[in-house]
């Protein structure tokens, strides 16, 4: 994402979503709408997307947290605001409330920063597909995932979920969940990959920040590219993969955190990192 910005302000307030930020750049984005166990309208579909690119743009934001509020993460599209509505659609519609969404999950994939969900409760349809998209899904015992767009006549490949889910669980798993559309609670979720950390119960929020929290004290631009060349490499043969590696180390030999790494290990003393 390009850092350079035109003549549109920063949004300073979002109307379908929470947004807030802290001192050490972590940010959190939390899904408000607890008395529809935080469905999904279009405008906080909208409202993702171009926070999303706005916190791209800005260095500020090292780590992003992403959380629903009261009794679950997210049930997904709203099943009167969003699936009712887009029976009245014609094709070029519908085209383009697809195209977003997807643009979501590219977005949450592509920021340059770690993304974590914190998950407990219910996370269902294109609510799994987002906490799908992170870097990390730190989630509580409570948990439950669901790709359930089969289960209303839809293919179980929204929101790049088809691409995403079998590089993360594997292709026997992501078939049998997007096929089928069963409930994923959080132990068997573990057990096959789909839950980075599970915490105690209630505690999915509090680990989540303190993970956000570490990963905003480290090298934010060795994290960035990380996450770069994962996402990058999903689909590149060796050759072309380690060569893409050799020239992102080269640059990040020239930064400044790396002479950084090595000044700190000389004088006996921790790094000060600076993502640069």
């Amino acid at each position: 994402m390009s850092p350079f910005t035109g003549s549109a302000p920063r949004t300073e307030k979002w109307r379908h979503l929470d947004y807030a930020v802290d001192a050490h750049g972590v940010a959190t984005v939390t899904l408000a709408r607890p008395e529809k166990l935080n469905a999904l309208t279009f405008g906080a579909y909208a409202d993702l997307r171009d926070l999303l690119a706005e916190l791209s743009r800005e260095k500020s934001v090292r780590v992003l947290v992403l959380a629903g509020e009261g009794r679950g993460f997210c049930s997904g599209g709203d099943v009167d605001e969003i699936i009712g509505a887009t029976l009245g659609m014609d094709t070029a519609q519908l085209l383009d409330f697809n195209r977003m969404t997807g643009q979501v999950v590219r977005a949450l994939r592509e920021a340059p920063f770690p993304v974590i969900a914190a998950l407990h409760g219910v996370a269902a349809g294109a609510g799994a597909v987002l906490a799908l998209a992170a870097d990390f899904r730190v989630a509580d015992p409570s948990t439950r995932f669901a790709f359930l767009f089969t289960k209303v006549g839809l293919s179980g490949g929204d929101m790049g979920a088809a691409y995403l889910l079998p590089r993360v669980v594997g292709l026997g798993h992501a078939t049998r969940l997007l096929m089928l559309g069963d409930l994923v609670r959080a132990p068997e979720a573990e057990r096959i990959g789909l839950i980075s950390q599970l915490t105690e119960e209630g505690d999915a929020d509090t680990a989540a920040q303190a993970l956000a929290q570490r990963l905003a004290e480290g090298p934010a631009l060795a994290y960035a590219q990380t996450k770069a060349l994962l996402t990058s490499e999903l689909d590149m043969p060796l050759a072309a993969s380690v060569e893409l590696d050799a020239a992102t180390q080269a640059l990040l030999m020239n930064g400044e955190d790396y002479a950084e790494f090595h000044a700190a290990f000389t004088e006996k003393r921790p790094p000060k990192w600076q993502g640069r």
